[in-house]
């Protein structure tokens, strides 16, 4: 009676062993492994969007508070295209903003012009030259 309970067991872990060596060996086909890497890599390519979506949120609400904080709602004004004639080329359907002066005692009325704003002329100071060597090279230099 013992010898036909040792041979079931036996005979159990073998069909156990075998289940557990197929399953391995399927694991390790050309197939599932590139099935593994695409679904590895649409899981990657779902977590970067996610990403980028949380850093465009928070660009927005930090853009919001920098606008409260310097009191800019509204500072902008899109010109009509009548006005921008003859100023520069501009691509079609791309708006044209310029500033209007913020309110007083806001904290943007306390910032500088904004550069390429229309304001008074001011002096350019142009860069001073220097000499070039001649052309024959460095004038320090030994031929030996």
């Amino acid at each position: 009676m013992a010898r036909i309970f040792w041979m079931a067991v036996g005979a159990g872990a073998a069909v156990w062993a075998m289940k557990k060596a197929n399953g391995a060996v399927q694991k390790l086909t050309p197939d599932s492994l590139s099935g593994t890497a695409a679904r590895g890599a649409l899981h990657l390519g779902d977590l970067a969007k996610q990403f980028a979506q949380d850093v465009r949120a928070g660009m927005a609400e930090r853009e919001e508070q920098l606008k409260d904080d310097l009191g800019l709602h509204g500072t902008a004004v899109v010109e009509p295209r009548s006005e921008l004639r003859g100023a520069r080329r501009v691509l079609r359907g791309e708006p044209q903003y310029r500033a209007i002066s913020a309110a007083p005692g806001s904290p943007a009325a306390a910032l500088p012009p904004a550069r390429g704003s229309r304001t008074a002329p001011q002096a350019i100071e142009e860069t001073p030259r220097r000499a070039l060597p001649p052309r024959g090279g460095t004038p320090n230099r030994k031929d030996h």
